[in-house]
């Protein structure tokens, strides 16, 4: 009972995946009306390469290795992937019709700043790094976990670098995010003058 409904968590996943690819394409239409360029093109068919054996690794290695399910594992990476789903879909609710799979820009277009965004330069990322490392943990499946979380670190530096290189050219990007962190939001800290003694 526990492993099907596991299975056709990582289903919805793959559905869901499925119809932000048509949404991606519907704004790439739109975006391309209003000059939009792509870059780092090259990088797409090794992402959508990884994401995918990423979630037929999570259920192969659940069923052939007969991961055993863990409450209190399942509870922690449950809870971590819930939050990247809400990352990702802030992050794609601000972007609104500039929200794409690929990398695009659109020529004097200025970067979204609100939302989400006044915290972490790259949300979606963040969202995508909780979800790859801890869906397959909901059912143990650990070694897909520690794999795909590595090979997604590998593909996200070349990603966050293409893409910021390329929102320089066309926006004042560098200097809407100058300080702001890519992925790890800086926790308030207290002035001096404001810690008591």
């Amino acid at each position: 009972m526990v492993t099907t409904a596991f299975f056709l968590l990582v289903c919805a996943v793959a559905l869901q995946r499925l119809l932000e690819v048509r949404v991606s394409r519907l704004n790439e239409a739109a975006l391309a009306l209003r000059g939009g360029r792509e870059h780092a093109a090259g990088q797409m068919p090794v992402m959508v390469a990884v994401h995918s054996a990423w979630l037929v690794c999570t259920g192969l290695e659940v069923w052939l290795l007969d991961r055993p399910f863990r409450g209190w594992l399942a509870l922690c990476a449950g809870v971590l992937f819930a939050a990247g789903q809400v990352l990702r879909l802030l992050a794609i609710h601000q972007l609104g019709e500039r929200w794409t799979v690929k990398v695009i820009t659109v020529p004097a277009a200025p970067p979204v700043t609100g939302g989400i965004f006044r915290y972490l330069r790259h949300p979606n990322y963040v969202g995508v790094i909780l979800e790859i490392a801890t869906l397959p943990l909901v059912h143990g499946a650990w070694l897909t976990a520690l794999v795909f979380t590595i090979a997604n670190g590998v593909l996200l530096s070349r990603r966050i670098a293409a893409e910021e290189s390329a929102l320089a050219e066309t926006s004042d990007y560098a200097q809407q995010f100058a300080g702001l962190p890519r992925l790890v939001p800086k926790l308030p800290m207290q002035k001096p003058s404001e810690v008591r003694s």
